[in-house]
């Protein structure tokens, strides 16, 4: 057993293709004791501990945490609970500890919820949170088409619930992009029709990965299957008539 308290690593290992790793998170996941990641209660797979994989030594013990797929408020914190007690366990014994997410960890992420239980539980516990690039960073570069510029405006929302939080803006941003559209694609596209914002909005989906696809219709997205790796980014025409994505 070692004799001080060990360090909780929160990092993103970005939004999929391994080469976007940052050298950081490399570093740390080649040294640290355990590596944690979050899965669902319904399958094992993690998908951020495949991209992590080949800078993670063979001997390091990789632990799957199940969050259920719930919006029960109790369950869900209860797992945040019990996950963030599992993790202190191992830092009160010394080991430093890597929590792994998709993307950035502060940018709706499953550490976000686990950082903050630990602060509550633990308030004296040394962090230290390591950002990773978003996938809608990395849309942005795979359609070579900026996000803002100059005195523009950027909204990053959520598409959980569909459209309903870009139609209740007075003013709307240059630029929006969704994620997490996942089941909600065919609202979010209603809300960009009404906008008159449809003709100028791209789909990417599963960006980084080899399956990686740009859908320019994003109308086509509303009769697909779901598919949990959507985003949507939404521009609106500049005064020279050009389009912002």
């Amino acid at each position: 057993m070692k004799n001080k308290k060990g360090i909780l690593y929160g990092l993103g290992v970005g939004p999929g293709d391994p080469e976007l790793i940052t050298l950081k998170a490399a570093r740390v996941l080649n040294r640290v004791d355990i590596v944690f990641a979050a899965a669902s209660t319904k399958k094992s797979y993690s998908l951020a501990i495949s991209i992590a994989k080949p800078h993670i030594p063979d001997l390091t013990p990789i632990r799957m945490l199940r969050f259920p797929m719930t919006r029960d408020k109790n369950e869900t914190q209860k797992a945040w609970k019990d996950h963030a007690l599992t993790i202190l366990k191992e830092l009160e014994q010394g080991y430093n500890v890597a929590f792994i997410t998709m993307g950035d960890p502060m940018t709706y992420s499953t550490y976000g919820y686990i950082l903050k239980t630990i602060q509550t539980l633990a308030p004296h516990q040394p962090v230290i949170s390591i950002p990773g690039i978003t996938s809608y960073q990395a849309s942005a570069a795979c359609l070579n088409t900026p996000l803002v510029e100059g005195e523009e405006s950027l909204l990053i929302t959520s598409g959980a619930k569909g459209g309903e939080r870009f139609r209740q803006l007075s003013v709307k941003p240059e630029t929006v992009v969704f994620l997490k559209a996942y089941r909600n694609v065919k609202d979010i596209t209603s809300a960009l029709d009404e906008a008159n914002r449809l003709e100028n909005s791209v789909g990417v989906t599963n960006c980084g990965l080899p399956q990686q696809e740009i859908i320019r219709n994003i109308k086509e997205l509303d009769n697909r299957p779901p598919e949990y790796w959507t985003i949507i980014i939404a521009g609106q025409k500049k005064e020279n008539g050009t389009s912002e994505v």
